[in-house]
């Protein structure tokens, strides 16, 4: 596949490790490393498939785990003092600075915003009643994590085909866009799974992920959950929606 898809906020190799600990509910200070990194290497692959620009870094990241994992698994060496540093230690420094970063980061956004509601604004008064109005809903943003996450469950549903008919396949990024933007004509959003479902193969699967990653860098429309981890809706961006930033 030539297609190339390149992010303007691409999260990076310690924010996906964040992620699974999260996702899984692990004790940053006690890291399952073979866990993790198994499920690191399963989102590699599919980063690989889909060709993100990138990607160089979360494989410095991944031979980084399978060292500290190797070292992990092998029996202690009998000439090394029993308190040898844990390998993990230097990957918990890193991710535990790295999450305090985004935090303050995550901070100073906060008052940046409340900073500006303290400046006059001339706005239209029934515009802004109307748009109050509107956004009644709360939503959490869907990171690039999320997405791989719901792209790994539409392919294992994706049965392989015991016995194929030679037929020419042709799936085109710019062709699911369309078909995305033509289901959001009648509807202002629908679930991530409701696209996927069109698919007959995973190759098609993988183009329309593409398609939706594609609209998403467009603005044309924006991926949420109503909580954390939950399902992936996919809405218009004009929807009057209010979305909760996660760190």
């Amino acid at each position: 596949m030539s297609y190339k898809f390149q992010l303007e906020k691409f999260e990076g190799p310690l924010d996906l490790l964040l992620y699974l600990i999260r996702k899984s509910e692990i004790d940053i200070c006690d890291i399952p490393i073979v866990e993790i990194t198994e499920q690191y290497m399963q989102y590699i692959e599919l980063m690989k498939l889909i060709d993100l620009d990138g990607i160089g870094d979360f494989l410095v990241m991944a031979a980084t785990l399978l060292q500290i994992k190797s070292r992990m698994l092998l029996p202690p060496d009998p000439n090394e003092s029993q308190d040898a540093e844990d390998p993990r230690t230097e990957l918990v420094r890193r991710l535990e600075e790295y999450q305090r970063i985004k935090e303050a980061a995550e901070e100073l956004r906060l008052r940046a915003e409340k900073q500006s509601d303290l400046f006059p604004r001339r706005v239209d008064e029934e515009a802004s009643s109307a748009l109050r109005e509107d956004a009644k809903e709360v939503f959490f943003e869907a990171n690039l994590f999320d997405l791989i996450t719901a792209l790994t469950s539409a392919l294992a549903n994706k049965p392989e085909k015991s016995e194929y008919e030679v037929v020419k396949e042709e799936y085109t990024v710019e062709h699911k866009v369309h078909m995305i933007l033509h289901m959001l004509v009648d509807r202002s959003s629908f679930r991530l799974e409701e696209i996927f479902a069109h698919a007959h193969s995973k190759m098609e699967v993988v183009v329309t992920f593409m398609a939706v990653l594609e609209l998403c860098k467009m603005k044309e429309l924006v991926v949420v959950q109503r909580r954390l981890f939950a399902d992936i809706e996919v809405v218009r961006n004009s929807q009057n929606i209010v979305i909760q930033h996660t760190e």
